[in-house]
């Protein structure tokens, strides 16, 4: 019985960390253009994907479903953009 419960309390702590998302309106409330990578970064958390071109950085958030994407030129933000966020 032992070995049914741990794989029991992994997956809920598993499920319940996914669910800590920060791609929120709250959040996406939050930037502001002129911001950092950085600053940017430290309330959304490491970007799933980016994509550099020259001195412009595109970067994304959460999925194909729901995301925030933001664009930098010269390491500031200059563009953002959200899909279904809550």
């Amino acid at each position: 019985m032992k070995p049914f419960f741990l794989t029991l309390t992994a997956l809920l702590l598993a499920v319940s960390l996914t669910a800590c998302s920060k791609v929120t309106a709250d959040n996406y409330d939050k930037l502001k253009a002129g911001m950092t990578y950085e600053e940017v970064r430290a309330i959304l958390g490491k970007p799933d994907r980016c994509n550099d071109l020259l001195a412009a950085r595109s970067c994304t958030w959460g999925n194909e479903q729901s995301y925030i994407n933001v664009n930098f030129v010269g390491d500031q933000a200059v563009l953002f953009h959200a899909e279904n966020i809550r």
